[in-house]
Protein backbone atom coordinates (compact mmCIF):
# COMPACT_ATOMS: atom_id res chain seq x y z
CA UNK A 1 0.00 0.00 0.00
CA UNK A 2 1.30 3.35 -1.05
CA UNK A 3 1.26 6.59 1.23
CA UNK A 4 -1.39 8.20 -0.77
CA UNK A 5 -3.55 5.06 0.03
CA UNK A 6 -2.74 5.14 3.78
CA UNK A 7 -3.74 8.60 3.55
CA UNK A 8 -6.98 7.74 1.54
CA UNK A 9 -7.86 5.01 4.15
CA UNK A 10 -7.48 7.11 6.87
CA UNK A 11 -9.70 10.32 5.08
CA UNK A 12 -12.17 7.25 5.11
CA UNK A 13 -11.83 7.14 8.52
CA UNK A 14 -12.67 10.92 8.83
CA UNK A 15 -16.28 10.40 6.83
CA UNK A 16 -17.14 7.49 9.29
CA UNK A 17 -16.50 9.97 12.22
CA UNK A 18 -18.19 13.27 10.62
CA UNK A 19 -21.58 11.20 10.25
CA UNK A 20 -21.92 10.54 14.06
CA UNK A 21 -20.78 13.97 14.69
CA UNK A 22 -23.68 15.21 12.43
CA UNK A 23 -26.22 13.34 14.00
CA UNK A 24 -25.67 14.68 17.50
CA UNK A 25 -25.33 18.21 16.61
CA UNK A 26 -28.82 17.44 14.85
CA UNK A 27 -30.45 15.96 18.21
CA UNK A 28 -29.05 18.48 20.01
CA UNK A 29 -30.55 21.40 17.76
CA UNK A 30 -33.89 18.80 17.62
CA UNK A 31 -33.99 19.29 21.13
CA UNK A 32 -33.42 23.10 21.73
CA UNK A 33 -36.34 23.16 18.63
CA UNK A 34 -39.61 23.63 20.97
CA UNK A 35 -37.57 26.79 22.14
CA UNK A 36 -36.99 28.68 19.43
CA UNK A 37 -39.03 27.06 16.30
CA UNK A 38 -35.62 25.95 14.81
CA UNK A 39 -35.45 22.62 12.93
CA UNK A 40 -32.26 21.53 11.80
CA UNK A 41 -32.76 22.50 7.93
CA UNK A 42 -34.09 26.31 8.84
CA UNK A 43 -31.38 26.92 11.57
CA UNK A 44 -28.80 26.10 8.34
CA UNK A 45 -31.05 28.66 6.23
CA UNK A 46 -30.56 31.10 9.23
CA UNK A 47 -27.05 30.76 10.24
CA UNK A 48 -25.96 30.96 6.29
CA UNK A 49 -27.88 34.37 6.02
CA UNK A 50 -26.87 35.33 9.67
CA UNK A 51 -22.81 35.01 7.80
CA UNK A 52 -23.19 36.32 4.60
CA UNK A 53 -26.41 38.45 4.64
CA UNK A 54 -29.60 38.45 2.38
CA UNK A 55 -29.29 35.56 0.07
CA UNK A 56 -31.14 34.07 -2.78
CA UNK A 57 -32.42 30.64 -2.30
CA UNK A 58 -30.14 28.99 -5.06
CA UNK A 59 -26.60 30.67 -2.99
CA UNK A 60 -28.14 28.83 0.09
CA UNK A 61 -28.12 25.34 -1.69
CA UNK A 62 -24.96 25.90 -3.27
CA UNK A 63 -23.70 27.15 0.21
CA UNK A 64 -24.81 24.15 1.99
CA UNK A 65 -24.53 21.71 -0.84
CA UNK A 66 -28.49 21.23 -0.34
CA UNK A 67 -31.03 21.16 -3.11
CA UNK A 68 -33.13 24.21 -4.38
CA UNK A 69 -35.90 22.39 -3.40
CA UNK A 70 -35.05 21.28 0.21
CA UNK A 71 -34.13 24.65 0.81
CA UNK A 72 -37.26 26.39 -0.56
CA UNK A 73 -39.21 24.18 1.82
CA UNK A 74 -37.01 25.85 4.59
CA UNK A 75 -36.99 29.26 3.67
CA UNK A 76 -41.28 28.76 3.47
CA UNK A 77 -41.19 27.17 6.74
CA UNK A 78 -38.81 29.78 8.58
CA UNK A 79 -41.16 32.33 6.44
CA UNK A 80 -44.06 31.09 8.41
CA UNK A 81 -42.66 31.31 11.20
CA UNK A 82 -41.89 35.21 11.03
CA UNK A 83 -37.49 33.94 11.11
CA UNK A 84 -37.50 35.32 7.38
CA UNK A 85 -38.76 37.78 4.56
CA UNK A 86 -38.38 37.75 1.07
CA UNK A 87 -37.39 40.69 -0.35
CA UNK A 88 -36.33 42.07 -4.04
CA UNK A 89 -33.44 41.48 -5.04
CA UNK A 90 -31.58 44.28 -7.72
CA UNK A 91 -29.42 41.85 -9.49
CA UNK A 92 -32.09 39.65 -10.51
CA UNK A 93 -35.78 40.01 -10.70
CA UNK A 94 -36.94 36.36 -10.36
CA UNK A 95 -34.76 34.98 -7.34
CA UNK A 96 -35.68 37.34 -4.28
CA UNK A 97 -33.74 37.39 -1.35
CA UNK A 98 -34.28 36.07 1.78
CA UNK A 99 -33.75 38.36 5.33
CA UNK A 100 -33.68 37.39 8.57
CA UNK A 101 -36.34 39.60 10.00
CA UNK A 102 -35.61 40.17 13.95
CA UNK A 103 -37.25 37.53 15.44
CA UNK A 104 -35.10 35.33 12.29
CA UNK A 105 -32.07 37.42 13.93
CA UNK A 106 -32.39 36.57 17.82
CA UNK A 107 -33.75 32.91 17.43
CA UNK A 108 -30.63 31.96 15.24
CA UNK A 109 -28.47 34.53 17.95
CA UNK A 110 -30.31 32.08 20.58
CA UNK A 111 -29.25 29.01 19.00
CA UNK A 112 -25.12 29.65 18.43
CA UNK A 113 -24.78 30.51 21.54
CA UNK A 114 -26.58 27.55 23.26
CA UNK A 115 -24.25 26.36 20.55
CA UNK A 116 -20.70 27.84 21.85
CA UNK A 117 -21.61 27.02 25.14
CA UNK A 118 -21.53 23.58 24.28
CA UNK A 119 -18.41 23.98 22.23
CA UNK A 120 -16.48 25.58 24.79
CA UNK A 121 -16.41 22.10 27.13
CA UNK A 122 -14.76 20.75 23.66
CA UNK A 123 -12.65 23.51 23.12
CA UNK A 124 -10.82 22.83 26.28
CA UNK A 125 -8.73 19.83 24.80
CA UNK A 126 -7.95 21.13 21.84
CA UNK A 127 -5.31 23.69 20.91
CA UNK A 128 -5.54 26.17 18.06
CA UNK A 129 -3.06 24.04 15.16
CA UNK A 130 -5.72 21.38 15.82
CA UNK A 131 -8.48 23.24 15.09
CA UNK A 132 -6.99 24.92 11.93
CA UNK A 133 -5.85 21.48 10.89
CA UNK A 134 -9.12 20.06 10.93
CA UNK A 135 -10.80 23.03 8.81
CA UNK A 136 -8.28 22.84 6.53
CA UNK A 137 -8.45 18.64 5.92
CA UNK A 138 -12.28 19.03 5.76
CA UNK A 139 -12.50 22.09 3.37
CA UNK A 140 -9.82 19.89 0.80
CA UNK A 141 -12.02 16.82 1.23
CA UNK A 142 -15.12 19.32 0.10
CA UNK A 143 -13.45 21.04 -1.93
CA UNK A 144 -12.25 17.19 -3.52
CA UNK A 145 -15.61 16.09 -3.78
CA UNK A 146 -17.01 19.05 -5.36
CA UNK A 147 -14.81 18.54 -8.22
CA UNK A 148 -16.24 15.04 -8.94
CA UNK A 149 -19.75 16.33 -8.62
Amino acid sequence: MTDVDERAEQLAEVYLLVGPLYRRVLRAVEQEQEHDRVSVGVRAVLDQIRRHGPLTVPQIGRNQSLSRQFVQRMVNEAADDGLVELVENPQHRRSRLVRLTDDGRAAIDRVVARERAELSMIAAHVDDAEIAATRRVLQQMIDGLAEIE
